[in-house]
């Protein structure tokens, strides 16, 4: 029986590693973005050339590579007040997360992941979440995870499986993941086709790709790639 998926695919780094991780291991994988007025959005601009570029990277994946869905979650930067939705000063707020976080965020995009998958007749779900090596968001923990699953099971009657393979491994496994799938084709694609900054930045190109360098989006990827390439990095 074949096997279908959806993948939450933002067009950064850690999505696109999911895409890879998915076409490796299913017979169809579908994707999934979400456009809330973020802050860079340009990494929606980045998600068809990097989709086409995997579907060329491996004939199983062409073959594999199905349909993709954007949706339009406006509504989210319009009630959110954040750094991510709004052009203010990333800082660390009261309640000890950075100003990126964009409370519901997560669970509005697996909510409707969940809605799209159960019309398209999807089980599997694949998301980029991970608490290893993150800012701190609380919904992007495993915890927060197995709760959606259980929620989107009981709500819609169905027996959704949420997958998250980045969820235990931080920066550097993550860029070795890529290398495993794909090897430095991916990593060369991931490099230069992917957009992770928050500030929306493709002006600056740095060894592990564009950003402004700084924020923490930028700062994870960039020591990631460092101990990725066996760099000593400095705590």
């Amino acid at each position: 029986m074949k096997e279908f998926a959806l993948v939450l695919f933002s067009g950064g780094q850690d999505s696109t590693t999911c895409l890879a991780w998915a076409l490796d291991r299913y017979d169809t994988v579908e994707t999934i973005g979400f456009d809330y007025r973020q802050r860079h959005r340009v990494e929606l601009d980045c998600r068809g050339p990097v989709r086409d570029a995997l579907a060329a990277m491996n004939p199983r994946w062409t073959e594999r590579l199905g349909a993709d869905h954007v949706i339009d979650l406006g509504v989210l930067g319009q009630i959110s007040d954040t750094a991510l939705t709004s052009e203010t000063a990333i800082t660390m707020t009261s309640a000890g997360l950075p100003s990126t976080f964009v409370p519901g965020r997560n669970l509005l995009f697996l909510a409707f992941a969940g809605a799209v998958a159960y019309r398209r007749g999807i089980k599997r779900i694949v998301g980029g979440m991970c608490e290893t090596d993150f800012s701190g968001y609380p919904d992007c923990r495993d915890d927060t995870v197995k709760a959606m699953q259980l929620a989107l099971n009981l709500g819609m009657a169905q027996r959704f499986v949420i997958e998250t393979p980045l969820m235990w491994i931080d920066k550097a496994a993550t860029w070795r993941m890529a290398q495993d799938l794909g090897g430095e084709a991916l990593v060369s694609l991931i490099v230069e086709a992917t957009h992770t900054c928050y500030l929306a930045d493709r002006s600056k190109r740095h060894e592990w790709g564009y950003g402004c360098g700084t924020c923490p989006a930028c700062s994870l990827r960039a020591v990631g790639y460092r101990r990725f390439r066996g760099e000593t990095v400095r705590a």
